[in-house]
């Protein structure tokens, strides 16, 4: 395609942008409010998917040692589970470590367990991550038929429903933002199916005197892509200016050790992308299916 030519489409989209006048305000505006549902949503997401990363990082594997296990066994024992397949990093606690990190659980409470330095009766543990989350309950199987091994514990239940979770969560979101973007499709399809018929004559002549289809359709491209554009603007805005607040005044508040939402910065920046192609691809498919479906060439 000539520069020239490029620019004439250029020009002509353009032009249909400001010929279409109310239809034009509309789309935006329907555009708009779409997009701003997106971004959000899609800001909702990516946090809940940070947040179940969190969560899953968290899962570790708790091994406690027979009571009645020599030093070299227990040692003998740490080395084993560092081999196992899958086992990302392994940590010993000892019976004094594990002491005190019971009676500083149980605050006031605790202070009974002090009577029992001088004689503890809690067991050495190792604790035990995995490097996939979804690899815990495998390991712990793996872990129960070694020797020297008195209990193992990661909370399966919980675990089971939690990995259950995080997966209804990230496709649940995917589907509402879906749902939007051909909502959007839907809205800018339509108004350029509208643009077309109205200019139907204008076309049949372009026709007589050989236009070529693509040659017809760049302009309702172009007005796709500009309307796409044009309704990201007022959403970037709304949903950046919403998130700063939300980053700077109530994350701060939220003392839940998992619950940490992505920093603004570069957040700010890839959600404002995301919403931008997301704009100009909805725009583009938008006059796509119109001209496929209506535009008589």
């Amino acid at each position: 395609m000539k520069f020239r030519t490029f620019l004439r489409h250029l020009r002509e989209g353009a032009k249909n942008i400001f010929r279409n006048g109310w239809m034009t305000v509309a789309s935006i505006g329907a555009v708009t409010t779409t997009l701003i549902l997106v971004g959000v949503f899609l800001a909702i997401v990516l946090n809940l998917n940070e947040f179940a990363k969190n969560i899953e990082s968290d899962v570790e594997i708790k091994v406690l040692v027979d009571l009645t296990t020599e030093d070299d066994d227990v040692i003998a024992l740490g080395d084993q589970l560092r081999q196992l397949d899958g086992v990302e990093n392994v940590y010993f606690s000892s019976n004094d470590e594990e002491l005190e990190s019971l009676t500083t659980s149980l605050g006031e409470e605790g202070r009974a367990w002090e009577l029992f330095e001088q004689d503890n009766p809690l067991n050495h543990a190792y604790v035990v991550k995995a490097e996939t989350p979804q690899e815990t309950e495998g390991i712990a199987e793996e872990i129960k038929e070694l020797d020297h091994v008195y209990d193992v514990t990661f909370g399966q239940d919980i675990v089971d429903k939690l990995f259950e979770f995080n997966n209804y969560a990230r496709i649940v979101g995917l589907v509402l933002v879906a749902a939007l973007v051909l909502t959007a499709v839907f809205l800018i399809s339509n108004t350029i199916k509208i643009t077309i018929i109205a200019r139907s004559t204008e076309i049949s002549i372009q026709k007589l005197v050989g236009a070529t289809n693509g040659f017809i359709r760049w302009p309702f491209f172009v007005e796709g892509l500009l309307l796409g554009l044009l309704g990201s603007i007022i959403p970037i805005a709304v949903v950046l200016f919403g998130y700063h607040y939300i980053a700077e005044n109530l994350a701060s508040q939220i003392n839940i050790s998992f619950v940490e939402i992505l920093d603004f910065n570069p957040f700010a920046w890839y959600l404002s992308l995301g919403i931008l192609l997301i704009g100009a691809t909805i725009g583009v498919w938008g006059s796509v299916m119109s001209v496929r479906k209506f535009l008589k060439v």
